[in-house]
């Protein structure tokens, strides 16, 4: 009986290490910076610009990278949250249901200037390059398996494109 536990437990251990090398090397082959950490600060809504009559509105929430320990603002693109509705002046689900002490994945790009990570959002099919990577944010289940992105929705993407 121990056996099979250990032997679970072994298993449980390295699919999750498994998972979150795959998940930096997809992040790396689409041309962003990955992270992983806790939630120390839930979600904060931000206002932004107009673009095509459609606010830029953002969330940012802060975590802690398991990285390198570092406390990174994690600012995340509402356009490309499946919840979210252009005539909302908040924070759009599923990003209103991450808390303190979630655990999550980010893959975009890092700030130049203080310590950040922004970009964690598709970049509508476009060859991704360091400035404009086609990243993601997860969040990740208890043992450390990611689930699927909440910032990959396109239906917004037309309003990037040049007229």
């Amino acid at each position: 009986m121990k056996h099979n536990l250990l032997a679970a437990c072994l298993l449980m251990i390295t699919s999750a290490t498994s998972a979150l090398a795959d998940e930096a090397t997809d992040c790396s082959a689409a041309a962003g910076s990955y992270r992983t950490g806790v939630v120390v600060r839930g979600p904060a809504f931000a206002h932004g610009q107009y673009r095509k009559g459609v606010e830029l509105s953002h969330t940012h929430l802060t975590m802690k990278a398991d990285q390198d320990g570092r406390i990174y603002d994690v600012a995340i693109d509402n356009v490309f949250v499946p919840g979210f509705d252009r005539n909302q002046s908040g924070i759009p689900a599923p990003l209103n249901a991450i808390h303190v002490n979630d655990r999550i994945g980010v893959c975009g790009q890092l700030y130049t200037k203080g310590v950040g990570i922004h970009w964690v959002h598709t970049n509508c099919g476009k060859r991704p390059t360091p400035a404009h990577p086609d990243g993601w944010l997860k969040e990740l289940k208890p043992d450390g398996t990611p689930g699927p992105s909440v910032t990959g929705n396109p239906a917004f993407c037309p309003i990037f494109k040049s007229r």
